[in-house]
């Protein structure tokens, strides 16, 4: 698990002050702690993490020398600029469930024959203790067929007793759709409005 160093954030000090120094704000925040953490992150450090981690990922936090086991819940971005603007942070509790996202990535698209893999949905929402969760499900659709579809039921983390879907199980995560030829059609039509 991915170790992640945070300093407690004086509040007197603006969030853009602090991104203009470098920093990405953010919280951390959990049901055994007494109040939530704010924080402030190197970028160099938040963007270190977030290259191999994402929302939903569970990460080990460092702030003022106590460590959490965290989950990350929220990154906000400025799209506008590309710049990370902040992270929060869930602390777990090892006997608590808590709801989370795991990114869908699909293997071996390239490899379906005769059609081409549609991805319908980009994450799954689910519950399950901190042991349990799950921030990727990687997936090969390499044997898929034109017309065939891929639902959250068939997926690995639909048949894990110990994680409570919120997705529905009949949720269409990849479908394989028929290629046309664009090319071939636009020489057709050529050749139609050149005998017109």
């Amino acid at each position: 698990m991915n170790t992640l160093k945070a300093e407690k954030r004086d509040m007197l000090t603006k969030a853009k002050k602090l991104r203009r120094e470098g920093y990405v704000t953010g919280n951390i925040y959990g049901r055994e702690m007494k109040e939530s953490i704010p924080l402030q992150i190197t970028k160099a450090d938040a963007e270190r993490i977030l290259r191999t981690e994402g929302k939903g990922s569970q990460v080990m936090l460092e702030v003022a020398g106590e460590t959490y086991d965290a989950l990350i819940k929220e990154i906000d971005y400025d799209s506008l600029r590309g710049q990370l603007l902040e992270i929060d942070f869930q602390a777990l509790v090892s006997t608590e469930k808590v709801h989370s996202v795991a990114e869908v990535i699909l293997l071996g698209q390239d490899d379906v024959q005769a059609g081409v893999v549609q991805q319908m949905l980009q994450e799954v929402t689910y519950k399950a203790l901190p042991a349990d969760l799950v921030d990727k499900i990687k997936v090969d659709v390499s044997h898929m067929k034109v017309g065939e579809t891929l639902k959250v039921k068939d997926l690995d983390i639909a048949k894990n007793p110990a994680i409570d879907l919120h997705t529905s199980p009949e949720a269409t995560v990849a479908t394989v759709l028929e290629v046309h030829n664009a090319v071939a059609d636009d020489a057709d039509a050529e050749d139609e409005t050149a005998e017109a």
